[in-house]
């Protein structure tokens, strides 16, 4: 299917060459070994539904194809299995990826609770991945729904398709939050860390310490406050 892996490998050339940022050392208050644990089980989980959005677009093309008599919209869809089979696809990815990008935000809340002391803020990196979380429950459950139909409920995993490519691009590079410090806007990134160390000199880096001195050496809400202005 060149139609389809060309356009892929377009922007996973695009992804690197323009999107790719160095990695910056993580701030104090978020050194733990929470991180990894966080981060690949939110990654493994939106990998899995990004997945599933894709079998229900090409399940809707397929069904499109078969309503249709348009030559060219043939001529795409006619490697690809057949729509039953695009729509277990989609489903089945679905159910896995519903509590592994849910554990993925549990995860994460716990690690805010850490560093940040609340479980919760609605940032907006959380509050779109909560939208997320939501749109793939809503979608398994029209899925199983007999009077939505499997073509219904493929627009519902269309819309949590676009949320988390909306929460992974979009709320990354522009959208300014707490989870900035992942690297992709280096002028905000500089401009925090420095106002941490003039704003707390001492605690500005303890790269050694133990996660419960951690805890006893966050951040007060003045220190933070600053750095997010």
């Amino acid at each position: 299917m060149p139609w389809f892996l060309t356009p892929t490998l377009l922007l996973m050339f695009y992804a690197a060459a323009r999107l790719y940022a160095e990695a910056a050392p993580v701030v104090p208050a978020l050194q733990s070994n929470r991180i990894p644990i966080h981060i690949t089980t939110v990654i493994f989980g939106a990998s899995i539904g990004l997945t599933s959005g894709v079998g229900s677009l090409l399940y809707l093309l397929r069904v499109w194809e078969e309503k249709s008599n348009l030559k060219f919209l043939s001529f795409l869809v006619r490697p690809l299995p057949s729509a039953d089979k695009l729509d277990a696809l989609a489903y089945r990815f679905a159910i896995a990826a519903l509590p592994t990008f849910g554990l993925g935000v549990i995860f994460g809340a716990i690690w805010a609770e850490s560093a940040w002391e609340r479980f919760w803020g609605w940032d907006p990196k959380e509050a779109v991945s909560f939208m997320t979380w939501v749109l793939y429950a809503a979608y398994l459950h029209a899925r199983a729904t007999p009077s939505w139909g499997p073509e219904k409920a493929a627009f519902v995993n269309l819309l949590a398709f676009a949320t988390m490519i909306f929460n992974l691009f979009f709320i990354n590079m522009v959208v300014s939050g707490l989870h900035s410090y992942a690297g992709l806007n280096k002028t905000r990134r500089f401009i925090r860390s420095a106002a941490a160390r003039r704003c707390c000199p001492a605690r500005a880096g303890f790269r050694g310490e133990s996660a419960g001195a951690r805890r006893r050496r966050r951040w007060d809400s003045r220190c933070w406050q600053r750095m997010h202005q």
